[in-house]
């Protein structure tokens, strides 16, 4: 209390000195007023100001004006109120959606003589703005004056979609500033200040109100597939959810399962999927791709399953082609199971489907060696997607590989054709396909027995449909590879009769 007195005569001796010779004729009212509450009606905007009255007598009335702190000087006149006995006042302030307004109330005598201000008072100016990044809403206000009633506090209240009013914290008299981070999106969040005074008194600020409205992350991202392309990069496709509002998106990847995800691009779309085509990939290796959705604030809003590459190895085991890969991973359906196709040197023809549990498909070389035409047969694996909760059907196609198939030539030297059907048959054993063949047949005496353009037709041991008697008779091959290369070969091959 000491201090409010102290606050008093400072103020009565600063302003006598101002005012009592200031005026010649009027006797200056020493004594001001008391400003003891300024505070703003939320929903309207009007002010409303409470002062106590001058002790001093003959007081005409009271004008009130706004005050410029930072100046130190009275700004404009808000009224002048003619009743000595007035000691509330209330106006709309245009400026109290934007700012903090200060008063001071002075005592009137007649004719025009203005007594000292009183104390000062100001509004509280509430801002609410939305922190989309961090997702909370920051409540800040200027301090509400401390004299002639202490601040003990500040109370939030808050009201969404323009209900009622509630408690959303309590601060101390020193802190201006809230934070609130339990929000609903896409609702109207106002927010109003009130400073508790001693004896249970309050100012109350203006309205702040904010709408939550965030950038709309994908709820889900769907990674499509991750397929190897005829030229050996990886293709991958993703689809985004829809409603989504956030169209930049980073495409990470990592090779082989002890790699780390390392960025590999930034990608901009507005058309709900993303396409890729990664060429630095290595495709005998399987690389793990993943898509993220980066929202305004540069923070991964969501990210999809994991697409990785099927890698098919082939050995060769005897009369086998052994095809051996990975299971494809990681759809949000289930692998329907895979395919296998294979190019013998007409185009990839599906040969087989296998379960889903199956990674293990053998290929007999005796079974194709008649249709290889290249020198070599090739193949490719795809899985399927089934169930996927999007609606989406993937596929992803290995890379190719083949397989050489050797240019080995075998020619019987010996055969029985005696109809018992076994060995009756001769003709060489060619493991391809021969662009061009011709093989003649001839006795000793050089007379042709046998002559023929087609590498699979057989000599059954006759000349003109008659038996030939036993003996040693020449033979003479010509022939193209797949690859190209013409051979010519000759030698002799004996007939036994064992009946």
């Amino acid at each position: 209390m000491a201090k409010k007195y102290i606050y008093f005569i400072v103020l009565i001796i600063s302003f006598f000195c101002n005012y009592t010779f200031a005026q010649t004729g009027c006797q200056v009212p020493l004594v001001p007023p008391v400003l003891t509450s300024v505070s703003v009606q939320p929903e309207t905007g009007m002010t409303n100001l409470e002062w106590t009255l001058s002790p001093e007598s003959n007081i005409a009335g009271y004008i009130i004006y706004t005050y410029i702190e930072d100046q130190g000087s009275r700004g404009d006149p808000v009224d002048t109120l003619w009743n000595p006995g007035i000691s509330t006042y209330s106006y709309i302030n245009p400026g109290y959606k934007y700012f903090s307004t200060s008063y001071v109330v002075t005592a009137l005598r007649l004719p025009d003589c203005e007594g000292p201000f009183s104390n000062i008072l100001n509004t509280i100016f509430t801002e609410a703005s939305l922190d989309t990044c961090n997702t909370e809403i920051h409540v800040s206000w200027n301090a509400y004056s401390s004299y002639p009633q202490n601040v003990t506090g500040y109370t939030v209240l808050v009201s969404v979609n323009g209900g009622n009013y509630t408690e959303a914290g309590i601060v101390s008299q020193v802190v201006t500033s809230y934070i609130l981070d339990d929000f609903e999106p896409d609702n109207e969040y106002c927010f109003v200040v009130r400073a508790n005074l001693e004896g249970g008194k309050y100012s109350t600020s203006n309205k702040s109100c904010v709408l939550t409205r965030m950038q709309t992350p994908p709820q889900w991202i769907n990674a499509d597939y991750a397929t190897v392309t005829s030229a050996g990069d990886i293709s991958l496709e993703f689809t985004i959810d829809p409603s989504s509002e956030i169209d930049l998106f980073s495409l990470e990847k990592k090779s082989g399962l002890s790699g780390t995800f390392n960025e590999i691009a930034l990608v901009r779309t507005d058309v709900g999927s993303v396409t890729f085509t990664d060429k630095d990939a290595d495709p005998s290796i399987v690389n793990y791709y993943m898509l993220s959705a980066i929202n305004s604030c540069n923070v991964r809003a969501n990210s999809s399953n994991i697409a990785s590459n099927i890698v098919l190895s082939l050995e060769g085991t005897g009369n086998e082609i052994r095809l051996v890969w990975n299971k494809y991973r990681n759809w949000l359906g289930s692998v329907s199971g895979y395919r296998i196709f294979m190019d013998t040197g007409s185009g990839f023809i599906e040969v087989a489907s296998v379960e889903p549990s199956d990674t293990l498909f053998s290929v007999s070389i005796p079974e194709i060696i008649y249709n290889v035409t290249t020198g070599e047969a090739c193949f490719y694996v795809t899985a399927g997607e089934i169930s996927n909760p999007h609606g989406i059907t993937g596929e992803s196609k290995s890379r190719e590989i083949c397989f050489v198939i050797e240019e080995v030539i075998t020619v019987p030297n010996l055969f029985t054709p005696d109809g018992d059907s076994r060995n009756d048959l001769f003709k060489p054993v060619i493991a391809f396909s021969p662009s061009d063949y011709q093989l003649i047949i001839s006795n000793r005496q050089g007379k042709v027995l046998f002559r023929s353009n087609d590498f699979s037709e057989a000599w059954d041991g006759s000349d003109n449909g008659d038996p030939v008697p036993e003996g040693v008779y020449m033979w003479v091959m010509r022939l193209t590879t797949p690859a190209g290369k013409k051979l010519n070969r000759t030698g002799t091959i004996t007939v036994l009769k064992n009946r």
